[in-house]
């Protein structure tokens, strides 16, 4: 009740700065002051892109400025997995092992397997769905370090992301920070080649797709404001500042209509400004009312002609 009621004051005090401002009021200008009043009632800097992988359009707010990744690399980890395994350049179900050496704080699934092994493949499946961490360590240094996977994002078309340590170092980024860094403009236009592009076979994109839809860690974050009857699927990612005030909450993904929308995928990021650690309601609660902006950005009478997928 108490968030609830910031979000409103928030949101009027954007809407009293606004009027200043001549207002952009088409739809995507609507939409994009939207996003603005839900960065001003959370109280931090909100970076959002939402993209229609039919047309090539797309809304935001800060959707060029830097990012930490946080656990949301581990969607295009996983992803390089499964690239490589059908080029026939490793074998996805290789089984490997692993020592207490390798444990993290937070591993759910490399905890409890850490007798007996488990594939790449599971591991992959384990650090999307569950965001383990040491299967995502293990993993990385597998597919050729942070290097590989910088290198599987130049090899899409993007030149912006990067991850440069791995966990847990790699959550250090302040909003200075240039490593270990995206922007909502490369990662959703990554997720639509992901997973609506040719960077995967088909077996494969519809297997990662449905690691996305069973991620729980993003039921509260965006899906939660989509409207019943929608699919979607995500990659969440949340990271504090030891010692600091800030704190990041993360949600990738993609979200399809019931009524024969164009898919959309969105990026979504946000940098809360919070005087205690650990996660907050003010952050899941942010990114679930991009939700409803997603599905009026998915009306077609915003959007342009359909002109076949761009990425």
């Amino acid at each position: 009740m108490n968030i609830d009621r910031r979000f409103f004051i928030g949101g009027s005090l954007a809407l009293g700065a606004s009027a200043c401002i001549p207002p952009d009021q088409s739809p995507l200008g609507r939409l994009a002051a939207e996003l603005r009043i839900i960065e001003a009632a959370g109280n931090g800097t909100l970076g959002v892109e939402l993209y229609n992988t039919a047309t090539g359009q797309s809304v935001g707010l800060n959707s060029d400025r830097r990012f930490g990744h946080a656990s949301s690399f581990k969607f295009s980890l996983a992803a390089l997995l499964l690239q490589r395994h059908a080029a026939g350049l490793i074998d996805a179900d290789r089984r490997v092992t692993w020592s207490e050496a390798d444990m993290l704080e937070y591993a759910p699934f490399t905890r409890e397997r850490i007798a007996t092994g488990a594939t790449l493949r599971e591991l992959a499946r384990a650090t999307q769905i569950t965001s383990d961490n040491p299967a995502a360590n293990i993993l990385l240094r597998e597919l050729g370090g942070p290097a590989g996977l910088t290198a599987f994002w130049r090899s899409i078309g993007d030149e912006v992301s990067r991850v440069d340590r791995y966990e847990p170092e790699m959550n250090l980024v302040p909003s200075t920070e240039f490593r270990d860094t995206t922007t909502p403009a490369a990662m959703a236009r990554n997720v639509a080649k992901i997973i609506y592009g040719d960077v995967l076979p088909d077996a494969e994109r519809a297997e990662l797709k449905q690691w996305m839809v069973e991620t729980e860690t993003g039921l509260n974050r965006v899906r939660a404001g989509l409207p019943e009857g929608w699919v979607a699927g995500d990659k969440t990612g949340t990271s504090g500042l030891i010692g600091g005030t800030e704190y990041n909450y993360i949600d990738i993904g993609f979200a399809e209509g019931p009524k024969g929308q164009p898919p959309i995928t969105f990026a979504c990021y946000f940098r809360a400004r919070q005087t205690v650690p650990g996660m907050q309601p003010i952050g899941e609660l942010t990114l679930s009312r991009i939700g409803r902006i997603i599905k009026e950005f998915a009306e077609p009478e915003r959007g342009l002609p359909l002109v076949g997928k761009i990425y």
